[in-house]
């Protein structure tokens, strides 16, 4: 190519990119409110407490405080537990669930867990001084209605107007999800476990 062609190129990638930079800008502009999300992580795909969990790094590192809730995975030794809770006050990290339901095989029991997840998650999310709570695998005690969802929608309707609400899940209720500012859907496209790799430190725990 010669240099009056790789100078009309590059010309041309200018024009454009100035032309898209206008028109994004113009969009920008009418964006100028600012509030609490509800966030809906779910799908049968993997990263859904992950992406929540990267949230909760962005917030931290702005010096927010995080609320984290786990509906499920209490017994579980996570390596997000680990690492968070080394923020110390900044971080309220609550592991509450006691297993998948066919580990506990006790409706009862798992209901009882859920019921006192919610009433922690609703300390942390009608307390201002928080700025994100994640409700991880909430999706999931909501599936099989250990709780009712409306309790949920209550709390998320009288949350503080700065708060972010995080919850996560396969399976999301339709009422969650027409209540949610935004929902990210993760699909499963290919999983090792499914040619017989088990669960790994730091992939999926």
């Amino acid at each position: 190519m010669s240099t009056t062609d790789e100078d009309a190129r590059n010309r041309e990638h200018r024009e454009k990119m100035a032309r898209r930079k206008q028109a994004r800008d113009k969009i920008l502009a009418t964006k100028t409110e600012e509030r609490g999300l509800v966030i809906v992580h779910t799908g049968k795909g993997k990263g859904k407490t992950t992406a929540a969990m990267g949230m909760a790094l962005r917030c931290l590192g702005h010096g927010f405080k995080v609320g984290i809730v786990q509906f499920v995975k209490g017994a579980w030794n996570t390596g997000e537990r680990r690492a968070l809770e080394r923020f110390g006050d900044q971080v309220t990290f609550k592991a509450m669930g006691e297993g998948f339901t066919w580990e506990t095989q006790d409706r009862a029991r798992d209901i009882a867990a859920a019921e006192a997840a919610l009433e922690a998650a609703a300390a942390m999310v009608h307390d201002p001084s928080y700025r994100m709570v994640i409700l991880d695998e909430l999706n999931i005690v909501l599936r099989y209605d250990y709780l009712p969802v409306a309790a949920v929608l209550a709390l998320l309707d009288g949350k503080p107007g700065s708060t972010h609400v995080v919850i996560t899940g396969r399976n999301a209720k339709e009422e969650i999800l027409e209540r949610a500012d935004l929902v990210t859907e993760m699909t499963l496209v290919k999983h090792p476990f499914a040619a017989g790799v088990k669960a790994q430190p730091g992939i999926e725990f």
